[in-house]
């Protein structure tokens, strides 16, 4: 390959979560629009940008070991450039735990990866370029032509706000992204328009906290309002999921809202964290437990077929055996449909790593394989009860007479996987009839075909996973 075509190509890899995805999209759209070309190959890549995740200790490994692998192999020809969160809130320590680095661009500054680039190519000094400003920037369409989405497959993640007011002790968001920053309401309507001509089948409306939208722009019920927006301007995407909710700001028009929109899918996630009010003050986040409980009565009074996710953290420093129990007896009382646990990372910085009582870490894998045992029989039931139900399925992939989609009960990634005998269409929403269920997962087989009900393959997995 010619130089001048290496130099116009770029590499990217995104680690982290499906809000990182969206900037590394962002970033590829700027490059793109900038007549530069994507490659999957890091060889035939001029510049190589990998936008790390710094959100835990895992993450922060998995950012060094990619980085470090593509210093290694980097020509005298590319650049390596280090993005994102671990990059904005550790950047003198990205390039000293990898050498090789020639530049680190930060959350707060992913929009100016163009002119980044060429600075880099313009300069022959040794030594990293930094571009890690304090002031955070978000951006919309309206301001600079970015899509602020990723799509992957028939789904796109909505981006509709950057950034974090909340105040959790064990949290870095906010150091690392700012505070919370709305994007403007005309430009995340004009793209989900604009995702719907591209035939999106399903929307999902992320941010750090989606029920904060439109709070620093002086609105109240922003989310609300922003949904029904959304579902107007774009009436051809079947399905809108909210991700994200902050507890105590699902509100009773927020559930109104979702209840009375067609295209909003019952679904709802919910980090709650934990279910013991002295951890929760701890934690700094809401404590106040009745009104988890009166808002769960509430969203299953107005969606009785809602399914909700939420994630909890175990192992957080003062952690009491009681308190744990406390947050057993919350997950046997309202029964969620979906539960993430994750052991305490500790996070320097923060105001939790002050915390001279820290859970031993065996203490908090027994924690988190007790309750993830205890939610276990609870998922496995719920799923159960949609043995016999006809439910739409997203299809996803298919292979060896066998097609894997998701209900509207499960977000991509995170959830679970309908499995149905034959090859559906993919990315078409197919009414499926349930006749198998698991802890996760469901089986089934398409309304138009109940023939295939009995695939040895379905069989198999089911044994193996029940």
């Amino acid at each position: 390959m010619s130089k001048a075509k290496q130099k116009k190509q770029f590499f990217l890899l995104s680690l982290g979560c499906s809000k990182n995805t969206v900037d590394s999209n962002s970033m590829a759209d700027l490059l793109l629009r900038a007549g530069f070309s994507a490659t999957d190959d890091p060889d035939d890549a001029g510049v190589l940008i990998v936008n790390t995740c710094g959100f835990i200790e895992s993450a922060r490994q998995e950012s060094i070991g990619a980085l470090r692998e593509l210093a290694a192999l980097k020509g005298p020809n590319q650049l390596l450039i280090a993005a994102g969160c671990m990059a904005q809130r550790y950047g003198d320590e990205v390039v000293a735990w990898t050498p090789g680095i020639d530049g680190v661009i930060g959350t707060r500054r992913w929009m100016d990866i163009v002119p980044f680039v060429r600075e880099l190519r313009r300069r022959k000094h040794p030594e990293p370029l930094y571009h890690l400003p304090d002031e955070a920037q978000t951006v919309g369409r309206d301001e600079r032509g970015v899509l602020r989405a990723a799509v992957q497959g028939a789904s796109a993640y909505l981006k509709i706000a950057d950034g974090c007011r909340r105040p959790c002790a064990f949290c870095a968001i906010p150091q690392i992204k700012g505070t919370h920053v709305s994007r403007p309401p005309e430009a995340i309507v004009a793209e989900a328009v604009r995702l719907q001509e591209a035939g999106i089948r399903e929307l999902i409306i992320i941010a750090q906290d989606t029920t904060d939208y439109g709070h620093d722009l002086g609105l109240k019920n922003g989310l609300s309002l922003l949904l029904k927006q959304i579902a107007t301007a774009a009436p051809d995407i079947p399905w809108i999921r909210l991700m994200y909710a902050y507890p105590g700001y699902v509100t009773d028009e927020l559930i109104e809202t979702m209840a009375t929109t067609p295209q909003i899918v019952p679904y709802l996630d919910i980090p709650l964290q934990h279910g013991h009010r002295e951890t929760l003050k701890r934690m700094r986040r809401p404590a106040n437990i009745e009104w988890v409980y009166g808002t769960v009565e509430k969203l299953r009074a107005a969606m009785p077929d809602i399914a909700i996710r939420t994630t909890f953290i175990v192992g957080y420093p003062g952690e009491t055996d009681e308190e744990f129990e406390g947050l057993k007896a919350f997950v046997r009382d309202l029964r969620f449909d979906r539960v993430g646990a994750f052991t305490y990372s500790y996070e320097a910085s923060t105001p939790s790593a002050t915390v001279s009582w820290q859970v031993e870490e065996a203490v908090k894998a027994a924690r988190q394989e007790e309750l993830m045992a205890l939610q276990q029989p609870i998922s496995l039931a719920r799923n159960q009860a949609l043995v016999g139900r006809v439910l739409p399925v997203l299809i996803e992939g298919h292979g060896d007479n066998l097609t894997v989609g998701r209900t509207y009960r499960d977000a991509p990634e995170i959830d679970g996987l309908v499995l149905i005998p034959g090859e559906l269409p993919l990315g078409e929403i197919v009414p499926i009839r349930i006749d198998g269920a698991m802890t996760y997962d469901l089986t089934g087989a398409s309304v138009f075909d109940d023939g295939l009900i009995n695939h040895p393959q379905i069989t198999q997995i089911s044994q193996l996973l029940s």
